[in-house]
């Protein structure tokens, strides 16, 4: 998000609220919880999320502008919490069954929306983070695009896996569908905000003839998507029939983060 410049917010709780993830907390908590017998509580969670980040946004870094996911977030959970309040038995199971792909495809929409009008939803945290003389050069748009990017294709990889659960295998609770691809997916766009910014600030400088660090090595952003493979591994063997999946995952994990480890230090 900062590819060319130390961030101007002070303090580290500033910073936090002021990184666009902490919009999508309340999307990913939501869509990770909601299923069969929790759409209440996946919805009562996601909105006390969005009421607490957003009032502590306002308060610790006065003077922010509103962000479009900010507001998404409000519109979005207090509509699903007063349509949920009201419905039906037949809404109310509907909703269970199929509110997480509506949230996952409606962030998707948002990314992808605010790309397509020129202002991807990064854009908005970003610049509270930079300095006003970065703010149009060709580093930070284009890290800004690609983070943007980056979780439309998470969050639709995340819809397209509930929805095959849903709709093919009628199995929102499936292991895989509901809950493995979808934190894989969360989990690598989070890794790719974490680690492009620092190659992008790192190449921009090298195209200026300035001194710095060496761009981070992809290896960097795997490793902690690697080592997830064993508690993947380790769940697939508790809650799936598929034990020699389970351990081949464990090896791998292992096996891969030795390897980046190795590669990282080298």
């Amino acid at each position: 998000m900062k590819p060319e410049a130390p961030a101007t917010a002070g303090g580290a709780v500033a910073g936090f609220l002021g990184n666009p993830v902490v919009g999508m907390a309340p999307w990913i908590i939501f869509s990770l919880l909601v299923g069969p017998g929790r759409f209440e509580i996946a919805v009562v969670l996601a909105l006390a999320a969005t009421v607490v980040l957003v009032a502590a946004g306002r308060i610790v870094n006065r003077g922010s502008s509103w962000k479009l996911l900010e507001l998404a977030d409000i519109a979005f959970f207090t509509a699903l919490a007063v349509v949920g309040a009201l419905a039906s038995d037949g809404t109310q199971r509907w909703l269970e069954t199929y509110a997480g792909e509506v949230s996952n495809i409606a962030l998707c929409l948002i990314a992808f929306g605010s790309m397509a009008f020129g202002t991807p939803f990064t854009l908005q945290y970003a610049r509270e983070q930079v300095d006003p003389e970065y703010w149009h050069t060709p580093t930070f748009l284009r890290t800004n695009y690609l983070i943007t990017g980056a979780w439309g294709v998470a969050f639709l990889v995340a819809a397209l896996a509930g929805a095959y659960g849903d709709l093919v295998q009628h199995d929102p609770d499936n292991l895989w569908t509901g809950w493995i691809i979808q934190i894989l997916a969360i989990v690598a766009a989070l890794r790719f905000t974490a680690w492009y910014p620092d190659v992008a600030r790192a190449r921009a400088r090298r195209a200026a003839g300035l001194p710095g660090p060496e761009p981070p090595r992809l290896s960097v952003m795997f490793l902690p998507l690697a080592g997830l493979l064993v508690p993947i591994g380790i769940a697939v063997l508790i809650f799936d029939d598929a034990w020699w999946l389970g351990v081949a995952l464990i090896v791998a994990g292992v096996l891969l983060t030795k390897v980046l480890t190795a590669r990282d230090a080298a």
